[in-house]
């Protein structure tokens, strides 16, 4: 009789298979991804409309969920500073932990959700309907006209967007101050940009570029690499949402890391 830990075993060495399968298939996905990039043509009006989809038709949804988290985090963090007797140190440290850390990372995963899911559901809907492979047959690059110009585009405006949800949410930390205190416009303000400095703003800017590029890039290579028909449309989408949002937490903790060796912090 065969022991079953050797078929957990057998099991446990089929996973990482497929993990380090897909990993290499993700590599070389993404090596394909700077080739397309520095070949002529590059498809200008594709990638503007990407910009408009992914920057423009997100800005809402960031713009309520930054205003009512810096709301929050206001309401929230305001007794605990009471207790202390600090309660005038509330706009430096809701500024700094919303620019910092807060407000990068959840426009980032609220952007996986929406951009990542919807790449992987609209690429996936066109190879499976073999509308790539049609735009092969007719002389057209789809890699450099569907994932090239989406990859840039959220690279591009996940920074953007995260620049004005920090705008938006220390805006909702102004109203959260003044809902059971009273400060000034200009008093609130001096003090946000007295706490914040050099270091807290550019790493948090520069790691969204980082976001964006991991998220488009997910959302397309597992739209473009769809497979099982509909049934895998839905689980393309899926995926990219879920590893998206994964990487978006390790990378966030390797800048958290860069941050603190660097002295920035």
């Amino acid at each position: 009789m065969i022991p079953k830990q050797w078929f957990r075993t057998a099991d446990s060495l089929k996973e990482l298979r497929k993990f380090l399968e897909e990993l290499g298939d993700l590599s070389r996905f993404s090596a394909r991804f700077f080739r397309e990039l520095f070949k002529p043509r590059p498809e200008v009006d594709e990638f503007v409309r990407q910009c408009f989809w992914v920057g423009y038709k997100s800005l809402p949804l960031v713009g309520v969920t930054a205003f009512i988290m810096g709301l929050v985090l206001t309401i929230q963090s305001r007794p605990t500073l009471v207790e202390f007797g600090a309660e005038s140190l509330l706009p430096n440290m809701v500024a700094v932990s919303l620019v910092r850390e807060i407000s990068p990372v959840i426009t980032a995963l609220i952007c996986a959700g929406k951009i990542g899911s919807g790449m992987g559901a609209e690429l996936g809907s066109m190879r499976v309907t073999e509308q790539i492979d049609a735009m092969e047959v007719s002389g057209t690059n789809p890699f450099k006209y569907l994932i090239v110009t989406r990859v840039l585009a959220t690279t591009l405006m996940l920074p953007i967007l995260s620049s004005l949800s920090n705008a938006i949410s220390i805006f909702g930390g102004y109203l959260g101050v003044n809902i059971r205190g009273s400060v000034s416009w200009h008093l609130y303000w001096s003090q946000v940009f007295d706490a914040l400095s050099f270091g807290d703003i550019v790493p948090s800017l520069i790691k969204t570029f980082f976001f964006g590029f991991a998220i488009g890039l997910i959302g397309c290579y597992k739209g473009y690499n769809t497979s099982r028909g509909t049934e895998g449309v839905g689980r393309s989408a899926n995926a990219a949402v879920v590893i998206a949002s994964l990487l978006v937490f390790i990378l966030d903790l390797i800048a958290v890391q860069l941050t603190d060796l660097l002295g920035f912090t």
